[in-house]
């Protein structure tokens, strides 16, 4: 039966239609939000998927540029694999509604997101996150919510929001909160050195507005919500981890688990498993659940040595980072390199600069985002982990961590117009035990300092985790987590900035939500672990950045000329413009607003190019003098090219003192001479002087 549902969010109607499309998957919605249209579907196997010891959720974010009013680019006219954008739209909505669904469901479930209308002031990335919570929340799949997500903006200092595309132009600010009744469940922001006050202002506003839109969904769910159905729990039986406890106790689990070297302890866990297989050998049911009780077995130790006893894993103290270091130009060649290190994770960063002419270009439906100049990319291989597999390109956690660093360092990269370069900046994991991309922030601003980007400030980021017990005020944060913590805590809170403040934050949590003292306390340790790894590691690796860029970089040389003149320095099919770069083998942009950059990296070329466009440009005068060669040869005179494309006439009576009979007795084509302006003749034309040059 059709039933639609209304509210107003954020100055905009949003409207909810259930019933109406897609009634075959357990939960379908139909989105409205201002113009922006998005269905979103929940949809769960009938029975568990064997083999597996994970929930199996899968996320669809599914960007059709027809809903912009585009046909795709290229020959394909198809839209093609997923945008950078689709994916960490995916992420965002995954992340605070999988802690929701039930630890032992191994029914296969998918939430699809199909963008059907976009308008840029009402986000289809937040309407998504709205629909992808409101379809699982009215399906019969088994659901702990609902959640509800708010974006939030800050324009002069004021919070906005769901900012429309005006206002995320001048905000200062890009928050995404996610809640569940009573706490926060996940949070991504990028900022503008935004300090850590303001920042949790933020987002404990954006906390309450989702409370209102928590009310609205429960309104849906009791008109149209179906009863949750049963499933198979994967659940470990109780008797096994009693039978493991007496073969392998907690002390020697502890000590199998006490160490800082991730290949000893996973050895121990090894031996312990090969020795629990043994005694477990006649019971097949149990063999098959034993690789998931030894994790949870694990688990349970390390909470408690955590919470209880206040012990790591590695010996820490709570707040304690592990041994860090640093270096630059380990690479030759490249345009910048970095490395940073913390305990058993390992990062190198190097740095490329090009022409702004080598900018991403973005097809996607956000209409006031068109081209990147500055890319992150993030890379995970195998080794980093100690193990093996064939390489197929990056995945959604790559893509997400390569966003997360870059959306840190944007807010100090200089203007176009004070660094008129695209930036590529490319993390290589070396080494991979908790918190890579945090380390590749560090490594990526050091590497940016060293190749002569001058950024605003330096960027350092550090991690946060939390094991918490059986009360809201029974929990312990942990500064800077290794996997291990990471594994078995609740928390993965990683915060970037600078001195002044916070330029990214992503949370994932696998419990129900965070209360607000955590968050105080995650936000308040990483500050200081921040501030720590700027002035005591960071700045005494490289203080500040580099006044040139490097050798092998190219160099850019920038000029501005009339715009109505561009269409002279290109020429017609772009043949003048050509011409200059075949002779002097720079590389050349010009802007609509006549900001025209010469790229290369031989100064005399650089500077021999900058020259040809200037005299293209130039309105002759009298008395002005200029350099060409000859090109051509008529009995009147003969025609000088100053810069291609830029021609002028001497006649045959102007270029020598004496009088000539044949141009050719002086000149031959290919001489490069001086001549003089001597302003225009009776027909309106420039004329040019060789002989009156001196004078």
């Amino acid at each position: 039966m059709y039933k639609k549902f209304e509210m107003e969010l954020a100055g905009r109607t949003l409207r909810v239609d259930v019933g109406r499309v897609a009634k075959q998957a357990n939960g379908a919605v139909l989105m409205h939000y201002g113009d922006t249209v998005v269905l979103s579907t929940a949809t769960a196997s009938d029975k568990p998927r064997e083999g597996i010891d994970f929930f199996p959720l899968s996320v669809e974010y599914n960007e059709k540029l027809y809903a912009v009013g585009k046909i795709p680019g290229g020959f394909n006219k198809r839209e093609g694999k997923a945008s950078e954008n689709a994916v960490l739209t995916c992420r965002v909505i995954d992340r605070p509604m999988r802690p929701l669904f039930p630890k032992d469901y191994r029914n296969d479930v998918t939430l699809e997101n199909l963008v059907l209308s976009v308008e840029q002031d009402c986000s289809p990335e937040l309407t998504a996150m709205l629909g992808s919570a409101i379809a699982t929340a009215i399906s019969d799949i088994p659901f702990d919510g609902p959640t509800a997500s708010t974006q939030v903006g800050l324009v002069d200092g004021e919070l906005v929001f769901n900012p429309t595309a005006e206002q995320k132009e001048k905000s200062d600010l890009a928050l995404t909160v996610a809640s569940t009744r009573e706490k926060v469940i996940m949070i991504e922001a990028g900022a503008n050195e935004v300090p850590e006050a303001k920042m949790l202002e933020a987002i404990f506003a954006a906390h309450e507005v989702n409370q209102k839109v928590i009310a609205f969904i429960d309104q849906i769910v009791a008109e149209c919500g179906k009863p949750k159905h049963d499933y198979v729990s994967f659940a470990v039986p109780e008797e096994l981890f009693e039978a493991i406890q007496k073969i392998v106790t907690p002390e020697e689990m502890e000590v199998a688990v006490f160490t800082d070297d991730k290949q000893t302890r996973e050895e121990n866990i090894r031996k312990i498993t090969e020795k629990l297989e043994e005694a477990f050998a006649d019971n097949e049911e149990w063999l098959a659940k034993l690789g998931e009780a030894v994790y949870q077995y694990q688990k349970k130790v390390v909470r408690k040595m955590i919470l209880k006893d206040h012990k790591r894993p590695d010996g820490r103290a709570i707040e304690e980072i592990r041994p860090l270091a640093a270096e630059i130009d380990l690479i030759p060649r490249v345009h910048g390199s970095a490395m940073f290190t913390r305990g058993q994770t390992q990062i190198c960063t190097i740095t490329t600069l090009a022409p702004l002419s080598e900018a991403q270009k973005v097809d996607g439906l956000d209409e006031s985002e068109t081209s990147k100049r500055y890319m992150h990319h993030y890379n995970f291989p195998s080794y980093s982990v100690g193990e093996t597999r064939p390489s197929r390109g990056p995945g959604r956690r790559e893509i997400g961590h390569g966003a997360l660093a870059e959306r840190a360092l944007v807010p100090v990269l200089p203007s176009e117009e004070e660094f008129p370069y695209a930036i590529r900046t490319v993390s290589e994991t070396f080494e991979s035990n908790g918190s890579t991309s945090q380390a590749s922030v560090c490594a990526s601003s050091m590497s940016l300092m060293a190749a002569g980007v001058p950024i605003k400030s330096a960027v350092a980021g550090i991690s946060c985790g939390l094991v918490t017990g059986a009360t809201d005020d029974d929990y312990l944060v942990l500064t800077d987590i290794q996997g291990l913590e990471d594994f078995f805590g609740d928390m993965d809170f990683k915060v970037a900035g600078t001195h002044k403040g916070i330029t990214a934050i992503q949370m994932d949590i696998k419990i129900h939500g965070l209360t607000r003292p955590i968050i105080e306390e995650a936000i308040a340790r990483t500050r200081k672990a921040r501030v720590y790894i700027l002035d005591e590691v960071m700045a005494k690796t490289i203080a500040e950045p580099r006044a040139q860029v490097g050798k092998y970089a190219p160099k850019i040389i920038q000029m501005n000329i009339d715009p109505a003149k561009i269409g002279e320095v290109v020429g017609q099919r772009g043949k003048t413009i050509n011409a200059i770069i075949e002779k002097t083998g720079v590389k050349i942009d010009i802007t609509d607003e006549g900001s025209v950059s010469i790229c290369g990296v031989d100064a005399d070329s650089m500077e021999q190019a900058r020259k040809m466009i200037a005299t293209i440009v130039t309105d002759f005068e009298a008395g002005m003098v200029l350099e060409g060669d000859v090109v051509s040869i008529k009995e009147f005179g003969a025609f000088i090219e100053f810069a291609p494309g830029k021609e002028g006439m001497v006649h045959i009576s102007k270029i020598a003192k004496q009088r000539i009979d044949h141009v050719e007795d002086v000149l031959s084509i290919g001489d490069h001479v001086k001549v003089v302006c001597l302003g225009k003749d009776k027909m309106g034309r420039l004329s040019f002087s060789i002989k009156d040059v001196a004078e």
